[in-house]
């Protein structure tokens, strides 16, 4: 092991989830020492994230805090002691800072003294319904030492670190608030399948009295792996027998595996069939309905949770030709000239991200309307957005729909907040071409009664993304580094690991209108927003940045915090 800059506390003071709602300060956790590929990190702050809420109220049911099931062997995972899926207690916390202490003999891609912005999101380490995450069944950084492992936080293929460094000018707070900016420019620019997966699992199922129409088209050079169908006569069974590879017959839709299709085309407009075949997408599946010029007539039941955790997807066509709807999704779920846009909690640390980038998007003719239940937050939001809105000659209008409801249709619909109804609400006030970004995390089981027949006559398209990928830290950290985004303007109060608990708290109660940044090495510092601190530190409050949080302010903060 080399540790060459610390010597390093046998023990911590840490914040542990150890069942559903059960947050726990521990002051005497196991500082581990790293394994041969291990790293251990000294934390600088962590950002709290209503995701973080989540976790605490599902635990192990969390998509994300279950077992991984491929990417690494379970000899490599049982040597990570870090690595706690399922009912083990984990540490919370993935908007963060982190400074490497140690590393063990074997690690080649760190060293010790690189300060890092830390990239969560594990894609390639699938779970049963969303993929592996630090902070939730990898501990995260609600504590003064983090240990991670290099074949975790090295990507396949292309050997991006996601750990990655960062200069010494900018505050903590700052580069930790880039993971949160990152999730929002992901849901936005990354990019959408459009075709039927190549090398993928294709099931076909078609209704009698439907035409079989469009497949060779929407297959293209995309050729499945395996295709499955269940046809209901001769002329479809000889639609299906000129495909390649050859498909395989199956009797029933109860004898399909759940889970286990990446592309579903369903010729038909049964809700009943429907209903089951949601069960068959995998993750980051496509389900394609095919009406045929027939209307299902009832809600379906869909699968609105898994559309964010597991990046499932539902298209349509209400003519024949399967291939279609392929070519009604968009590229990306970005924002387009003339866009009548919606964004639901708006007031809320997330929603300020995405209306802001919004109105500070250049895209042309755009309007947005902002709504929340909350006075406070919404005046909060317009002391940072209007000025925005009006340098860039956007239209605003910010909203408590608990005094005004809305009743007007929307082009695109930002979903912040985590209840699967809004689908449903956004379908039915839906203009024709229709995004719907599920942004906010609706847990992985969770389906909605969705008005399918007006989906697709609008050609509506339900989007979601999880976390963010390596170039979209990149992308926000460099605007971060040049000074054209200033993160920390989204800092509502700051606390050392003693106040936590009750950040979540308020991150649950709505009490705070931005972010909250934890500092894990100062121990006895509770929750303090930003304008109580003339009277708890006054000489950090002399360090504001006309109100905001800032590097000097930080710097005062852990001078005479941390003695």
């Amino acid at each position: 092991m080399n540790n060459e800059t610390v010597i390093l506390p046998r023990t911590q003071h840490a914040v542990q989830l150890v069942g559903p709602g059960q947050l726990k300060l521990n002051d005497a956790k196991e500082v581990f020492r790293p394994g041969p590929y291990q790293i251990l990190a000294k934390v600088e702050c962590v950002g709290l994230c209503f995701s973080d809420l989540k976790l605490l109220k599902q635990f192990s049911a969390h998509a994300r805090k279950s077992e991984i099931t491929g990417g690494l062997s379970k000899d490599v995972l049982k040597d990570i002691p870090s690595y706690v899926p399922g009912d083990m207690p984990t540490v919370p916390g993935h908007e963060v800072t982190c400074r490497i202490v140690a590393v063990g003999g074997k690690v080649t891609r760190h060293k010790v003294g690189e300060r890092c912005l830390v990239q969560t999101d594990y894609r390639d380490l699938p779970t049963a319904n969303s993929n592996a995450a630090f902070g939730y069944n990898f501990e995260g950084g609600l504590q003064e030492y983090v240990l991670m492992d290099e074949r975790v936080v090295v990507e396949p293929g292309t050997g991006e670190r996601f750990l990655i460094p960062v200069p010494e000018d900018l505050s903590a707070s700052s580069i930790a608030l880039v993971e949160p900016w990152a999730c929002v420019e992901d849901s936005y620019v990354n990019p959408e399948r459009r075709t039927i997966k190549a090398g993928g699992r294709l099931l076909v199922v078609a209704d009698t009295l439907h035409r079989i129409d469009g497949l060779a088209e929407a297959i293209g050079k995309n050729t499945p792996g395996s295709i499955t169908a269940i046809v209901a006569d001769a002329a479809q069974k000889r639609a299906m027998e000129s495909l390649k590879p050859a498909f395989t017959a199956a009797g029933d839709l109860a004898s399909l595996p759940n889970e286990g299709f990446d592309d579903i085309i369903y010729f038909g407009a049964s809700k009943e069939k429907i209903d089951v075949l949601n069960d068959k997408l995998a993750v980051r599946a496509i389900f394609n309905v095919v009406l045929g010029g027939r209307e299902i007539g009832k809600p379906v039941s869909a699968g609105i949770g898994r559309v964010h955790y597991g990046m499932t997807r539902w298209i349509g066509t209400t003519g024949n030709n399967a291939a279609e709807s392929y070519k009604n999704v968009p590229a990306t779920g970005e924002i387009r000239p003339g866009e009548k846009m919606l964004v639901v909690g708006a007031a809320g640390p997330m929603g300020q991200m995405h209306v802001i980038r919004t109105v500070c998007s250049g895209v042309k003719d755009v309007s947005i309307v902002g709504i929340d239940v909350d006075d406070a937050r919404l005046e909060a939001l317009a002391r940072k957005a209007e000025p925005l809105a009006k340098a860039n000659g956007v239209s605003m209008k910010l909203i408590n729909t608990q005094k005004t409801p809305i009743t007007e249709p929307f082009s695109y619909f930002a979903l912040m907040v985590p209840m699967a109804v809004w689908a449903r609400t956004s379908v039915r006030a839906s203009l024709p071409g229709c995004l719907i970004n599920i942004f906010a995390g609706i847990p992985a089981p969770t389906r909605q009664d969705l008005d399918l027949d007006t989906y697709i006559a609008n050609r509506c398209y339900m989007f979601g993304t999880s976390g963010s990928v390596i170039g979209d830290m990149k992308i926000v950290l460099r605007k971060v580094i040049q000074r054209q985004l200033d993160t920390n303007r989204s800092v509502d109060a700051i606390s050392g690991i003693a106040g936590a608990s009750d950040g979540i708290a308020a991150v649950e109660n709505r009490t705070l209108a931005g972010k909250i940044i934890v500092y894990p090495m100062l121990h006895d510092v509770g929750l303090i927003p930003l304008s109580e601190l003339p009277k708890r530190f006054p000489t950090v409050a002399a360090k504001l940045d006309n109100g905001a949080w800032c590097l000097a302010a930080e710097q005062e903060l852990l001078r005479i915090a941390g003695k």
